[in-house]
């Protein structure tokens, strides 16, 4: 739960549905009560964030789990479009992708990300990963307060 005593809220930005199960799936046997939201490219993650369309009624997420290679806007684009919007800048923001690309770690830091993950290929790692993100994001550290 969050400090607000409510759900902590969190966009998963990811084009794989396989990856969005497994992400689900390691959430639900985490400690934190967490409603779970996805959205499938750049596109909708910025209508699902800026209140659009069928997301009109779209909580302001806790933090966001960003995929960078996404179809339609991807997620350095994303990254940088939310990190420079005052009303969206303070969203911790977790980089979880495949790229161990050097360039894309060194450019979402310089887009303020607030952390850089690489998703393991084997899934029993995935798993482990994406609980260490639920222990640390949603256990340990204190969220901004929601606007």
């Amino acid at each position: 739960m969050s400090a607000r005593g409510e759900p902590v809220e969190i966009l998963l930005v990811e084009d794989n549905p396989g990856d969005v199960r497994l992400t689900k799936e390691a959430l639900r046997e985490g400690k934190v009560y967490n409603n779970l939201h996805w959205a499938k490219d750049g596109v909708e993650a910025l209508e699902f964030l800026r209140r659009e369309g069928k997301h009109a009624k779209a909580p302001r997420p806790d933090i966001i789990l960003l995929d960078l290679n996404l179809p339609k806007k991807d997620g350095r684009e994303v990254l940088e479009i939310i990190k420079s919007d005052d009303g969206l800048k303070n969203i911790p923001v977790v980089v979880l992708t495949t790229s161990k690309a050097e360039e894309d770690v060194a450019r979402s830091y310089a887009l303020h990300a607030n952390c850089y993950v690489t998703k393991p290929v084997d899934l029993e790692k995935f798993i482990v990963v994406v609980k260490s993100i639920d222990r640390f994001w949603l256990t340990v550290v204190t969220l901004p307060p929601s606007k």
